[in-house]
């Protein structure tokens, strides 16, 4: 099969990452077979502007807009100012912003006469296929002792060059003691984004600190060939 093939051309790639330095509990890239738990992100929608009545970014709508582009039971939602903002940090009134509706914020709502900030919405779906998918080893740079952990695909392919693709696909963190995925945990979340990487801050926690966390990165199979054909080559 292709995955067989894959991880045979690949063999002598992996103990050259593993030989490397490293995360300890490091793993050779696989063919995925969907994780229960992996997040993947829809691209950005940004479908409706506060002209009106308000920014209306309903999941119904923009699903009719974008046939084929949103699951129909996402898992999460993520809203941002066009500018950038989170939710949080634009500190508006907003309606609606779950995950089954879509995100909805009205005018009439606002303070001082104000009209809502022109909002972007993406969702959070299963992966449809892992067709020429595989995995980076796990990782885990930092320890919520201090603001929470922060294990940011920046910060990552930095402390680990030439590990980790430019552009993951897919994201799953899970705790370093017990395994549980970062979803079923409990703890709130900063951000969950095969682009991004993930976060979970003391602050935003009710105990005042995340559980400590480990990440991987789902890639292109090639990605993942060229940088062990370059690491030959050097």
């Amino acid at each position: 099969t292709f995955c067989f093939l894959l991880q045979l051309s690949l063999a002598f790639a992996a103990v050259l990452l593993l030989a490397s330095p490293g995360p300890s509990e490091g793993a050779t890239p696989v063919c995925c077979t969907n994780p229960a738990y992996v997040q993947a992100w829809t691209p950005w929608f940004d479908r409706d502007n506060p002209s009106g009545t308000g920014d209306w970014e309903t999941h119904s709508d923009l699903q009719n807009e974008n046939p084929g582009k949103i699951c129909d039971i996402p898992r999460d939602i993520e809203a941002a100012t066009l500018s950038g903002l989170s939710v949080g940090q634009a500190g508006e009134a907003i309606l609606i912003n779950d995950k089954t509706t879509g995100f909805v914020c009205r005018n009439l709502d606002q303070s001082n006469d104000k009209e809502c900030s022109d909002y972007k919405v993406r969702f959070s779906c299963a992966p449809a296929t892992c067709e020429e998918v595989c995995w980076t080893n796990w990782y885990n740079r930092d320890r919520p002792s201090g603001t929470g952990d922060w294990e940011t695909l920046i910060d990552l392919q930095k402390q680990y060059p030439g590990q980790i693709c430019a552009e993951p696909l897919y994201i799953e963190a899970v705790t370093v003691v017990g395994e549980t995925p970062a979803i079923l945990t409990g703890d709130n979340i900063l951000f969950y984004s095969p682009t991004k990487g993930f976060v979970c801050r003391n602050q935003d926690q009710k105990s005042g600190y995340c559980k400590d966390y480990k990440v991987r990165f789902g890639c292109h199979c090639s990605s993942l060939s060229q940088i062990a054909a370059n690491m030959v080559k050097n």
